[in-house]
């Protein structure tokens, strides 16, 4: 294959064979005594054997709710302790669960839970200005036909709801023992919704062979020991925080961090400086808050070491500034995406750093990479197409959408990304660009289609185009063009206000043009590029 862009990574390293629960009791007998969890909102510290013990109560509570392999349940809340109990618990029963974004709204809710048909949900009570009871509430038992209970978190109680702590069960060992004994690596263990261009979130399914490894060479990538703990201000609904911070975790012996229930610079520090963390995750928005946190230089950074920086292109300053200014001189660049568990390539903590500010890194240990052409052929090295990943970390499939999925993954079993990218000889690999028209705001996934549809909802518009523009602090924003019905009076503010409270806030339209046009090809096709060019002028934006 000299001369071409293929790659693949090595395989001197074995695959774990073994499942998420099979892990963690691992992790309960190799480090028992060791910091495994600090919740520091919660005031929570728990030991490997500990949180062992802990997931081996919750699992027995969701057998007692008739919980079995296969069955869904879905968690929708902030990063709390919980959280990870639930990941681990229903991994334990072989459940698979279903990772709900918290800035989720009703009717994005209800779509998910019915979709993948969740049977149990487990819930935060409310969080930031989501009243999650309450939108439960208002779906009713009607809109969720297949969802037979529903588990709050918190001390508080609610009608009708069942308790967290009425979930936690006295433990039976050989009830679990024969559970885990009908388990398999290769079952399927979590959906994570990603958008569409239809419109509608696909569930990418995956398995514990899936994220398991995935976590585990990523933890061997940044040299993961237990003697680390992780600073993970990163969403754990997603494959950033579950897999990279506590799959790594549980497969490296290193503890988890959690700074807050939510993204919030100083917190990331005050846990940073109070716990000695040597490893902070974040996407570049993220680290680009924390850098320009004015008392910067008063907290105490020096335990940092390395850590992870994906979900969005990366500025070459903020990778620099990162190294020098936090102490992460061994930070990594990650790539992947959800489908992929996430990663596929990441940069080496010895790499040289023009590789490590300018790339993606090179292909993961038994992964696959390459690039090609229109034709679906590989190109020669240097040359820009299709970023292309085969190999154990590939998702089973989405849930339920066999269409979807040959439409993603080839017979050849390599998952199409939709990204530019090239690859140099070396097996560096740079992402250029995306054949789709995905915005990724903040290393949020947004997807044009789905708010183009919620907009058409709206009585007075007649059009909808949605496009992402340049934003110094999100790496994008979105923005929407919208051409109103005939005889209708419609202001920027009336789409704005339809938005907010019915969509996820990243959703909602930064900036929104009333127009009597959009940008249009020959053929009829809207020209997102032409409308991008003509706001990041208007608006004097950086192109």
């Amino acid at each position: 294959m000299q001369g071409l862009s293929i790659t693949q990574g090595a395989t001197d390293v074995p695959l774990l064979e073994t499942t998420i629960g099979g892990a963690l009791r691992q992790a309960g007998r190799q480090w028992g005594d060791r910091l495994a969890l600090a919740s520091r909102h919660q005031g929570i510290r728990w030991t490997w054997a500990e949180l062992d013990a802990e997931a081996d109560r919750i699992a027995t509570g969701l057998l007692d709710l008739g919980v079995r392999k296969g069955d869904r349940v879905g968690i929708w809340a902030p990063n709390c302790a919980e959280w990870t109990v639930i990941q681990f618990a229903s991994a334990r029963i072989g459940a698979v669960l279903v990772t709900i974004n918290p800035a989720y709204r009703v009717s994005e809710v209800e779509y998910a839970l019915n979709k993948v048909g969740c049977t149990v949900l487990v819930t935060a009570a409310r969080f930031k200005t989501s009243d999650y009871v309450g939108m439960l509430r208002e779906l009713g038992a009607e809109k969720l036909p297949l969802l037979q209970q529903i588990v709050v978190l918190g001390e508080e109680r609610h009608d009708g709801f069942m308790p967290w702590a009425d979930l936690r069960a006295e433990p039976d060992p050989a009830r679990l023992a024969g559970v885990d004994a009908t388990l398999d690596p290769n079952d399927a263990i979590n959906i994570q919704f990603t958008s569409g261009t239809t419109g509608f979130p696909k569930g990418a399914t995956l398995t514990h062979r899936n994220i398991l490894n995935n976590g585990y060479f990523t933890a061997r990538t940044i040299r993961l020991t237990p003697d680390d703990r992780i600073c993970i201000p990163v969403p754990l609904y997603h494959c950033f925080g579950m897999v990279l911070g506590n799959l790594a975790a549980l497969t490296s012996g290193a503890a988890m961090v959690y700074p807050g229930e939510a993204y919030d610079p100083r917190l990331a520090l005050e846990a940073v400086q109070a716990e000695g963390c040597t490893a902070l995750y974040g996407v570049p928005t993220m680290f680009i808050t924390i850098l320009n946190q004015p008392d910067l230089d008063t907290y105490d950074v020096s335990t940092l070491r390395t850590g992870i920086m994906a979900g969005s292109p990366c500025p070459v300053t903020t990778m620099r500034q990162v190294m020098e200014r936090l102490n992460m001189r061994e930070v990594t660049i990650g790539y992947g995406m959800t489908e992929t568990s996430p990663l596929t390539t990441q940069t080496a903590t010895d790499d040289p750093i023009e590789e490590r500010v300018a790339t993606v890194g090179r292909v993961h240990p038994h992964a696959e990479a390459k690039i090609v052409g229109l034709d679906g052929e590989t190109l020669p090295i240097g040359q820009q197409g299709e970023y292309c990943a085969r190999g154990y970390a590939v998702m089973l499939g989405y849930w339920d959408d066999p269409e979807k999925t040959a439409e993603a993954i080839d017979t050849d079993g390599w998952m199409h990304s939709g990204d530019l990218a090239t690859m140099d000889a070396q097996g560096y690999v740079r992402i250029t660009g995306r054949i789709k028209d995905m915005i990724i705001r903040g290393g949020e996934n947004i997807y044009p289609r789905e708010i183009e549809e919620f907009l058409l909802s709206h009585p007075a518009i007649a059009d909808a185009q949605v496009f992402g523009v340049a934003d110094a602090k999100f790496g994008e924003e979105v923005c929407a063009w919208i051409i109103a019905k005939p005889g209708e009076t419609l202001g920027e503010h009336d789409v704005i206000a339809h938005c907010k409270g019915r969509i996820a806030h990243y959703k909602v339209p930064r900036y929104v043009r009333i127009v009597s046009a959009f940008a249009m090809t020959v053929t009829g096709k809207a020209q997102k590029f032409e409308m991008r060019k003509v706001m990041e002028a208007e608006l004097s934006l950086p192109a």
